[in-house]
């Protein structure tokens, strides 16, 4: 057994979800739930298959965004993940949806903060043990740092 660490590549700081799935047909029922969830939304998926012929899936309505998830997909390569990269659209707007779809099993990340994936491969295929999403801590919210955060809210219209 050996543990890797994989750093997603998204060089534009897009948004996207990683998670664990258990059947092909999650590609087109993502495809379908992503493109009726929001107007105009542009996104790439890939699912590496586990079983059969293993192959690393894909749907999508942006080229750029369905290339950028099949090569991180074949660097993670772990048996029935899946990633999306979102664009003019956020994580927060799919992600009830996501959740409700009968084979998603997990949800590791949704972000657009740097992640590291920490894999464990064995003679058999390869897992996500988890992920490191963002950085550590710095310290705690100050008050001007709360007022902040609410009007950073309001202003993006998350929060009356």
């Amino acid at each position: 057994m050996e543990l890797k660490k994989i750093k997603i590549k998204n060089p534009d700081n897009l948004n996207f979800i990683l998670g664990q799935s258990h059947f092909i047909k999650t590609v087109e029922d993502l495809h379908e739930l992503l493109i009726s969830s929001v107007p105009n939304i542009k996104f790439g998926l890939a699912f590496c298959e586990a079983s059969g012929p293993c192959l690393i899936r894909y749907s999508g309505n942006d080229d750029k965004l369905i290339k950028l998830a099949q090569e991180n997909a074949q660097n993670i390569s772990a048996g029935h993940s899946f990633i999306i990269f979102l664009k003019d659209a956020f994580p927060i707007n799919v992600m009830p949806k996501i959740k409700q779809v009968p084979e998603i099993v997990r949800i590791f990340c949704a972000t657009a903060n740097p992640v590291e994936i920490i894999l464990v491969e064995t003679e058999q295929g390869r897992g996500i043990l988890g992920i490191v999403d963002g950085y550590k801590s710095k310290g705690v919210e100050t008050k001007k740092d709360i007022k902040e955060r609410k009007e950073i809210l309001r202003k993006i219209g998350y929060k009356l």
